[in-house]
Protein backbone atom coordinates (compact mmCIF):
# COMPACT_ATOMS: atom_id res chain seq x y z
CA UNK A 1 0.00 0.00 0.00
CA UNK A 2 0.93 3.66 -0.94
CA UNK A 3 -0.02 6.69 0.72
CA UNK A 4 0.58 10.23 0.65
CA UNK A 5 -1.07 13.68 1.91
CA UNK A 6 -2.09 16.24 -1.15
CA UNK A 7 -1.00 19.69 -0.35
CA UNK A 8 -4.60 21.20 0.15
CA UNK A 9 -2.97 24.73 1.98
CA UNK A 10 -4.03 23.31 5.28
CA UNK A 11 -1.18 22.16 8.19
CA UNK A 12 -1.39 18.63 7.55
CA UNK A 13 -3.08 18.13 4.00
CA UNK A 14 -5.56 15.24 2.96
CA UNK A 15 -4.58 11.70 2.70
CA UNK A 16 -4.49 9.88 -0.79
CA UNK A 17 -4.06 6.18 -1.44
CA UNK A 18 -1.81 6.26 -4.41
CA UNK A 19 -1.44 3.41 -7.06
CA UNK A 20 1.76 1.05 -6.71
CA UNK A 21 3.00 2.02 -10.28
CA UNK A 22 2.58 5.84 -9.36
CA UNK A 23 0.01 6.69 -11.92
CA UNK A 24 -3.54 7.43 -10.32
CA UNK A 25 -4.52 8.20 -6.88
CA UNK A 26 -7.37 8.26 -4.39
CA UNK A 27 -8.78 10.22 -2.03
CA UNK A 28 -9.10 8.38 1.41
CA UNK A 29 -11.00 11.42 3.47
CA UNK A 30 -13.62 8.83 4.42
CA UNK A 31 -10.72 6.54 6.16
CA UNK A 32 -9.06 9.41 7.90
CA UNK A 33 -8.71 12.45 6.57
CA UNK A 34 -4.35 12.85 7.19
CA UNK A 35 -2.33 10.67 7.62
CA UNK A 36 -1.67 11.19 10.89
CA UNK A 37 -5.11 10.32 11.74
CA UNK A 38 -5.06 7.05 10.11
CA UNK A 39 -1.89 6.36 12.38
CA UNK A 40 -3.82 7.19 15.57
CA UNK A 41 -5.96 4.68 14.12
CA UNK A 42 -4.53 2.16 12.44
CA UNK A 43 -5.78 -0.79 13.75
CA UNK A 44 -9.17 0.42 12.25
CA UNK A 45 -8.07 2.55 9.16
CA UNK A 46 -5.66 -0.17 7.62
CA UNK A 47 -7.78 -2.88 6.39
CA UNK A 48 -9.80 0.03 4.93
CA UNK A 49 -6.78 1.76 3.27
CA UNK A 50 -5.89 -1.57 1.76
CA UNK A 51 -9.25 -2.24 0.35
CA UNK A 52 -8.93 1.13 -1.12
CA UNK A 53 -5.01 0.46 -2.80
CA UNK A 54 -6.67 -3.16 -3.92
CA UNK A 55 -9.30 -1.16 -5.57
CA UNK A 56 -7.01 1.08 -7.25
CA UNK A 57 -4.60 -1.26 -8.42
CA UNK A 58 -7.01 -3.78 -9.53
CA UNK A 59 -8.70 -0.61 -11.64
CA UNK A 60 -12.31 -1.26 -9.91
CA UNK A 61 -12.00 2.61 -9.13
CA UNK A 62 -10.75 4.84 -11.35
CA UNK A 63 -8.97 7.77 -9.46
CA UNK A 64 -7.13 10.60 -10.87
CA UNK A 65 -3.64 11.07 -12.44
CA UNK A 66 -1.15 11.48 -9.41
CA UNK A 67 0.78 14.26 -9.63
CA UNK A 68 3.27 14.24 -7.12
CA UNK A 69 4.17 17.92 -7.36
CA UNK A 70 1.23 18.72 -5.76
CA UNK A 71 2.30 16.67 -2.90
CA UNK A 72 3.22 17.47 0.45
CA UNK A 73 6.18 15.33 2.96
CA UNK A 74 3.47 12.28 3.63
CA UNK A 75 3.50 14.13 7.35
CA UNK A 76 3.68 17.66 6.28
CA UNK A 77 4.53 17.72 10.41
CA UNK A 78 4.98 15.37 12.85
CA UNK A 79 4.61 14.95 16.73
CA UNK A 80 8.66 13.58 16.79
CA UNK A 81 11.31 13.29 14.42
CA UNK A 82 14.61 11.47 15.40
CA UNK A 83 17.17 10.74 12.93
CA UNK A 84 20.10 7.84 13.90
CA UNK A 85 23.60 7.49 12.12
CA UNK A 86 23.18 4.09 11.36
CA UNK A 87 25.73 3.96 8.57
CA UNK A 88 29.13 4.18 9.96
CA UNK A 89 31.30 4.70 7.18
CA UNK A 90 29.57 8.09 7.10
CA UNK A 91 29.99 8.83 10.54
CA UNK A 92 33.79 7.87 10.36
CA UNK A 93 34.22 10.15 7.65
CA UNK A 94 32.41 13.26 8.71
CA UNK A 95 34.13 12.91 12.20
CA UNK A 96 37.24 12.83 10.45
CA UNK A 97 36.44 15.96 8.24
CA UNK A 98 36.16 17.61 12.20
CA UNK A 99 38.96 16.29 13.79
CA UNK A 100 37.30 13.51 15.92
CA UNK A 101 37.54 10.34 16.70
CA UNK A 102 35.59 7.67 16.59
CA UNK A 103 34.29 6.36 19.65
CA UNK A 104 34.52 2.21 19.97
CA UNK A 105 31.34 2.80 21.37
CA UNK A 106 29.31 4.13 18.58
CA UNK A 107 29.88 0.15 17.07
CA UNK A 108 27.61 -0.71 19.92
CA UNK A 109 25.10 2.30 20.71
CA UNK A 110 23.78 4.35 17.90
CA UNK A 111 23.72 7.74 17.22
CA UNK A 112 20.40 9.47 17.79
CA UNK A 113 19.41 13.66 17.45
CA UNK A 114 16.18 14.66 17.66
CA UNK A 115 15.39 16.98 14.92
CA UNK A 116 12.49 20.02 14.40
CA UNK A 117 9.21 18.31 13.51
CA UNK A 118 6.76 21.23 13.44
CA UNK A 119 6.97 22.01 9.89
CA UNK A 120 8.65 19.65 6.79
CA UNK A 121 9.36 20.91 3.72
CA UNK A 122 8.06 20.00 0.77
CA UNK A 123 9.61 16.89 -1.44
CA UNK A 124 8.87 19.36 -4.91
CA UNK A 125 9.79 22.95 -3.37
CA UNK A 126 12.90 24.59 -2.33
CA UNK A 127 15.34 24.25 0.47
CA UNK A 128 15.40 27.55 2.17
CA UNK A 129 18.49 29.05 3.76
CA UNK A 130 19.73 32.94 3.98
CA UNK A 131 23.51 32.38 3.94
CA UNK A 132 25.36 29.94 1.35
CA UNK A 133 28.19 30.23 3.36
CA UNK A 134 26.38 28.29 6.01
CA UNK A 135 27.44 25.26 3.98
CA UNK A 136 24.13 23.79 2.21
CA UNK A 137 24.32 19.98 2.43
CA UNK A 138 21.65 17.56 1.50
CA UNK A 139 21.88 13.94 3.05
CA UNK A 140 19.96 11.27 1.27
CA UNK A 141 18.31 8.62 3.97
CA UNK A 142 15.68 6.41 4.52
CA UNK A 143 13.16 6.75 7.14
CA UNK A 144 10.37 5.59 8.91
CA UNK A 145 6.85 5.89 10.59
CA UNK A 146 5.85 3.92 13.70
CA UNK A 147 2.69 3.36 15.28
CA UNK A 148 2.16 3.69 19.12
CA UNK A 149 5.75 2.03 21.03
CA UNK A 150 6.26 1.33 24.51
CA UNK A 151 8.99 2.63 26.10
CA UNK A 152 11.61 -0.17 26.76
CA UNK A 153 10.52 -2.46 23.97
CA UNK A 154 13.28 -4.35 22.45
CA UNK A 155 14.73 -4.33 18.66
CA UNK A 156 12.91 -7.99 18.07
CA UNK A 157 9.62 -6.57 18.88
CA UNK A 158 9.76 -3.17 17.89
CA UNK A 159 9.59 -4.64 13.85
CA UNK A 160 6.10 -4.51 13.93
CA UNK A 161 5.64 -1.03 14.94
CA UNK A 162 7.22 0.03 11.24
CA UNK A 163 4.04 0.81 9.73
CA UNK A 164 5.53 3.06 6.44
CA UNK A 165 8.86 4.15 4.57
CA UNK A 166 9.83 6.44 2.95
CA UNK A 167 12.76 8.45 1.89
CA UNK A 168 14.33 11.99 3.88
CA UNK A 169 16.30 15.06 2.71
CA UNK A 170 17.57 15.71 6.10
CA UNK A 171 19.32 19.25 5.04
CA UNK A 172 22.27 19.97 6.97
CA UNK A 173 24.37 23.49 7.16
CA UNK A 174 27.85 21.84 7.49
CA UNK A 175 29.38 25.33 8.42
CA UNK A 176 27.43 26.14 11.67
CA UNK A 177 27.51 22.13 12.94
CA UNK A 178 31.51 22.35 14.60
CA UNK A 179 30.38 25.49 16.50
CA UNK A 180 26.74 23.61 17.49
CA UNK A 181 28.38 20.15 18.48
CA UNK A 182 31.55 22.52 20.11
CA UNK A 183 29.03 23.07 23.37
CA UNK A 184 28.03 19.47 24.05
CA UNK A 185 24.35 20.28 23.60
CA UNK A 186 23.67 18.77 19.90
CA UNK A 187 22.19 20.30 16.32
CA UNK A 188 19.46 22.80 16.03
CA UNK A 189 20.45 25.82 14.00
CA UNK A 190 22.40 23.35 11.69
CA UNK A 191 19.33 21.44 10.92
CA UNK A 192 16.54 23.05 9.11
CA UNK A 193 13.30 21.22 7.59
CA UNK A 194 13.77 18.45 6.26
CA UNK A 195 11.73 16.91 3.39
CA UNK A 196 10.08 13.49 2.99
CA UNK A 197 9.50 11.43 -0.32
CA UNK A 198 5.91 12.22 -1.93
CA UNK A 199 4.68 8.38 -1.31
CA UNK A 200 4.97 6.57 2.39
CA UNK A 201 5.31 2.66 1.52
CA UNK A 202 3.96 0.09 3.74
CA UNK A 203 6.52 -2.54 4.50
CA UNK A 204 4.45 -5.50 3.11
CA UNK A 205 4.68 -3.17 -0.37
CA UNK A 206 8.30 -3.48 -0.85
CA UNK A 207 8.53 -7.38 -1.18
CA UNK A 208 11.97 -8.99 -1.06
CA UNK A 209 13.53 -5.48 -0.76
CA UNK A 210 12.48 -5.07 2.64
CA UNK A 211 14.88 -7.33 4.52
CA UNK A 212 15.79 -7.55 8.16
CA UNK A 213 14.36 -4.20 8.96
CA UNK A 214 16.83 -2.96 6.12
CA UNK A 215 15.82 -1.47 2.88
CA UNK A 216 18.33 -3.22 0.62
CA UNK A 217 17.94 -0.80 -2.64
CA UNK A 218 20.54 1.62 -4.25
CA UNK A 219 19.29 5.14 -3.03
CA UNK A 220 20.06 7.30 -6.18
CA UNK A 221 20.83 11.11 -5.58
CA UNK A 222 21.62 13.74 -8.72
CA UNK A 223 23.18 16.69 -7.89
CA UNK A 224 22.32 19.65 -11.15
CA UNK A 225 21.18 16.60 -13.11
CA UNK A 226 24.22 14.19 -12.31
CA UNK A 227 24.34 11.14 -10.73
CA UNK A 228 26.37 12.10 -7.33
CA UNK A 229 25.55 8.92 -5.84
CA UNK A 230 23.92 5.57 -5.77
CA UNK A 231 25.09 3.53 -2.61
CA UNK A 232 23.04 0.00 -1.30
CA UNK A 233 20.69 0.84 1.34
CA UNK A 234 20.52 -2.36 2.62
CA UNK A 235 24.90 -2.83 3.17
CA UNK A 236 27.17 -1.09 6.16
CA UNK A 237 23.84 -0.27 7.70
CA UNK A 238 25.32 -1.53 11.26
CA UNK A 239 21.99 -0.75 12.97
CA UNK A 240 18.64 -1.86 11.68
CA UNK A 241 15.21 0.21 12.18
CA UNK A 242 14.44 -2.11 14.82
CA UNK A 243 17.02 -1.49 16.41
CA UNK A 244 17.14 2.42 16.06
CA UNK A 245 13.14 2.28 17.64
CA UNK A 246 14.61 -0.07 20.23
CA UNK A 247 16.95 3.03 20.91
CA UNK A 248 14.74 6.23 20.55
CA UNK A 249 12.24 4.14 23.12
CA UNK A 250 14.65 3.01 25.96
CA UNK A 251 13.11 5.61 28.42
CA UNK A 252 10.34 7.28 26.75
CA UNK A 253 6.83 5.86 24.65
CA UNK A 254 6.86 7.07 21.02
CA UNK A 255 3.79 8.15 20.02
CA UNK A 256 1.77 7.10 16.63
CA UNK A 257 3.55 8.84 13.34
CA UNK A 258 7.16 9.21 15.08
CA UNK A 259 9.28 9.53 12.07
CA UNK A 260 12.92 7.48 12.57
CA UNK A 261 15.52 8.19 10.09
CA UNK A 262 18.50 5.81 9.49
CA UNK A 263 20.81 9.01 8.90
CA UNK A 264 22.79 8.94 5.69
CA UNK A 265 23.34 6.43 3.37
CA UNK A 266 26.71 5.12 2.82
CA UNK A 267 28.63 2.74 1.85
CA UNK A 268 32.58 1.52 1.58
CA UNK A 269 34.72 0.10 -1.21
CA UNK A 270 34.66 -3.44 -1.25
CA UNK A 271 38.24 -3.47 0.00
CA UNK A 272 36.99 -1.78 3.23
CA UNK A 273 38.19 1.86 2.02
CA UNK A 274 35.84 4.69 1.86
CA UNK A 275 34.04 4.83 -1.02
CA UNK A 276 35.04 6.37 -4.32
CA UNK A 277 33.10 9.17 -6.09
CA UNK A 278 31.08 8.05 -9.10
CA UNK A 279 33.77 9.22 -11.42
CA UNK A 280 36.30 7.30 -9.97
CA UNK A 281 33.88 3.72 -10.59
CA UNK A 282 32.54 3.76 -7.31
CA UNK A 283 28.64 4.14 -6.03
CA UNK A 284 29.49 7.57 -4.92
CA UNK A 285 27.71 9.42 -1.85
CA UNK A 286 24.28 10.75 -0.31
CA UNK A 287 26.12 13.73 0.71
CA UNK A 288 28.68 16.20 -0.17
CA UNK A 289 30.80 16.42 3.55
CA UNK A 290 31.86 12.73 2.29
CA UNK A 291 32.97 13.59 -1.29
CA UNK A 292 34.60 16.43 0.75
CA UNK A 293 36.23 14.21 3.04
CA UNK A 294 37.51 11.58 0.57
CA UNK A 295 38.76 15.18 -1.51
CA UNK A 296 40.76 16.46 1.65
CA UNK A 297 42.28 12.54 2.19
CA UNK A 298 43.16 12.62 -1.28
CA UNK A 299 44.67 15.89 -2.30
CA UNK A 300 45.15 17.73 0.50
CA UNK A 301 41.84 20.06 0.36
CA UNK A 302 38.16 20.07 -0.21
CA UNK A 303 37.34 21.44 -3.68
CA UNK A 304 33.65 20.28 -4.07
CA UNK A 305 31.47 23.27 -3.13
CA UNK A 306 28.37 23.04 -1.04
CA UNK A 307 25.27 23.89 -2.37
CA UNK A 308 24.30 27.62 -3.93
CA UNK A 309 21.50 29.60 -4.88
CA UNK A 310 19.59 27.41 -7.92
CA UNK A 311 21.34 24.11 -7.12
CA UNK A 312 19.14 21.25 -7.43
CA UNK A 313 19.22 17.86 -5.56
CA UNK A 314 17.06 14.69 -6.78
CA UNK A 315 16.55 11.72 -4.57
CA UNK A 316 15.04 8.61 -5.87
CA UNK A 317 14.82 4.97 -5.31
CA UNK A 318 13.99 2.32 -7.99
CA UNK A 319 12.64 -1.37 -7.62
CA UNK A 320 14.43 -4.23 -10.09
CA UNK A 321 12.09 -3.05 -13.21
CA UNK A 322 13.57 0.48 -12.42
CA UNK A 323 10.39 1.84 -11.42
CA UNK A 324 10.53 4.51 -9.14
CA UNK A 325 9.19 3.43 -6.28
CA UNK A 326 8.41 6.63 -3.44
CA UNK A 327 8.57 9.45 -5.87
CA UNK A 328 11.37 11.95 -5.92
CA UNK A 329 12.21 14.60 -3.67
CA UNK A 330 13.45 17.07 -5.87
CA UNK A 331 14.70 20.48 -4.21
CA UNK A 332 16.01 23.70 -5.32
CA UNK A 333 18.04 25.75 -3.13
CA UNK A 334 16.74 29.13 -2.38
CA UNK A 335 18.73 31.77 -0.79
CA UNK A 336 15.72 34.36 1.00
Amino acid sequence: MKLATLDNGSRDGRLYCVSNDLSRCASAEAIGATLQEALDNWPACAPKLTALATALNNRQLAGKPFDQTKFHSPLPRAFQWADGSAYLNHVELVRRARGADMPRSFWTDPLMYQGGSDSFAKPHGVIACRDPAWGIDFEAEIAVITDDVPAGICADDAACHIKLVMLVNDVSLRELIPFELAKGFGFFQSKPSSAFSPVAVTPDALGEAWQGGKLCLPLVSHLNDELFGRPDAGIDMTFNFPALIAHAAKTRALSAGTIIGSGTVSNKSPDGAPGKPINAGGLGYSCIAELRMIETIQMGEATTPFMRGGDRIRIEMFDNDGHSIFGAIDQQVAIT
